[in-house]
């Protein structure tokens, strides 16, 4: 059974930083895109970053480029996102999610087959 277990959000200031670590289990850790998504309230799911199965290639949105890092640590088969330079319109439930067979390049909803149940990051102003 594929198991997504987020970790590390909370509540942090402006401009601070928060890392999320997601721990994996229940599959082959280097053959799945994992990802990391945030629905904010009143809004749709989205993308953020994802890295992709063989951990060589990684996407952003572009809300998130230069401030967001996705990493992996395969001795652990957990991924991260060190969010940096953090804003209040960063403020969401962050999602881990994890699908086989994704193509590179692609961070979408309908590649992903496995979720996490959320964690919430707020960034006050």
């Amino acid at each position: 059974e594929v198991q997504l277990v987020e970790s590390g959000g909370g509540l942090v200031q402006a401009g601070g930083s928060l890392r999320l670590s997601c721990a994996t289990s229940g599959f082959t850790f280097d053959s799945y895109t994992i990802g990391w998504f945030r629905q904010a309230p009143g809004k749709e799911r989205e993308p953020v970053s994802c890295i992709n199965s063989r951990k060589d290639y990684r996407y952003y949105t572009n809300s998130v480029q230069g401030r967001f890092t996705i990493s992996d640590d395969q001795n652990k088969n957990t991924v991260y996102l060190q969010m940096d330079n953090l804003k209040p319109e960063d403020t969401a439930v962050y999602f881990c999610t994890a699908g086989w067979g994704v193509p590179q390049g692609v961070c979408e909803d309908y590649g992903m087959g496995s979720w996490g149940k959320g964690i919430l990051v707020t960034v006050s102003s």
